[in-house]
């Protein structure tokens, strides 16, 4: 399955891994190591604990390894006459106008205006063009939108 990503995003990822693979392991390893030397492994909190950092560590690895291996980048939607993942999206509702940006699912923070091609809303608004006017269907209950413009 495809993670859509901003090359910044990538790259900052890239970086995560790197020092997941390097500075990370090797800190859990010396922690590993002077935690055997206490002794006794099977009342070792010490010990327990190293192996669970190490645990956590191999797993944010194997995630990160994951998201890249899948990594589609996607561009700014500049210059688009439709909704895609990269554009920011002005739409209304309710009298009110909100700027949103469609990023990948990895990317979101919609307390910043980032929603996801995968949310509700991101994925109403994927191939919808200025103008158009669509509901969606929340726990309050129905609300329209207005695509007022596409960037």
């Amino acid at each position: 399955m495809p993670r859509y990503l901003s090359k910044e995003k990538l790259e900052e990822l890239k970086k995560e891994l790197v020092k997941f693979k390097t500075a990370k392991r090797i800190e859990v390893a010396e922690r590993l190591k002077r935690a055997k030397e206490f002794g006794d492994l099977s009342e070792n909190a010490e010990y327990a604990e190293a192996r669970e950092e190490q645990e956590n560590v191999e797993l944010r690895i194997s995630e990160l390894e994951d998201i890249i291996k899948d990594a589609v980048i996607f561009k700014k939607g500049k210059g688009r006459a439709t909704v895609s993942i990269g554009s920011t999206v002005e739409v209304k509702k309710n009298n009110e106008t909100q700027k949103f940006v469609i990023v990948g699912s990895d990317e979101a923070r919609p307390e910043q205006g980032l929603i996801s091609n995968e949310s509700p809303l991101g994925a109403m608004l994927i191939g919808k063009k200025q103008g158009d006017v669509f509901s969606l269907s929340t726990r309050a209950g129905e609300v329209r939108y207005k695509v007022v413009r596409i960037e």
